[in-house]
């Protein structure tokens, strides 16, 4: 009989002030907590700098936990146009760590995260960070962006086990 061999998954939560990071390993339908964080540069440092501190802490966390896959939230737009500029840098750092780690990359609407997580795409953060602590119980006291990026890596989960499910053999 073959063993499944469990999937590491790092999920990130994007923010220039605070990028949540969470790892969970997943065999079948069950979820391990392994690890999860929160990459903050501080607000004094230029621009660049900052970008490249988050950059680097995420390839950090990467060559630490080894996942095999990574999800991104996808951020929603807000009005303040330079605000949202500066969250797409961010973001970008999120997707280009992983991808030149050679992981496979997905991208989820916070509302399909919320979905998987708490049954509602309209959850709260509380909500959420609630059901992280019970899906993961290891996982308490995660800080809202860390909770946030365990629920995309849990999203991504659901979704890779659910398009598994759908292939025939």
């Amino acid at each position: 009989m073959n063993a499944i061999r469990p999937i590491r998954i790092l999920g990130l939560d994007p923010g220039l002030r605070r990028t949540g990071w969470g790892v969970v390993a997943v065999e079948g339908a069950r979820l391990t907590h392994i690890a999860h964080g929160v990459i903050a540069p501080k607000d004094s440092l230029a621009f660049a700098e900052r970008l490249l501190i988050l950059f680097n802490a995420i390839a950090a966390v990467i060559e630490a936990h080894r996942p095999d896959e990574a999800a991104v939230e996808e951020t929603f737009m807000n009005n303040n146009a330079q605000s949202a500029l500066k969250l797409g840098h961010a973001r970008a750092c999120c997707l280009i760590a992983p991808a030149r780690a050679g992981l496979l990359v997905a991208e989820y609407a916070a509302t399909v995260v919320k979905k998987a997580i708490v049954g509602t795409g309209s959850a709260d953060k509380t909500q959420v960070a609630y059901m992280i602590a019970r899906l993961l119980p290891t996982a308490g006291g995660a800080t809202a962006d860390a909770a946030d990026a365990l629920a995309v890596a849990i999203a991504h989960a659901h979704a890779r086990r659910a398009r598994n499910l759908g292939r025939v053999a």
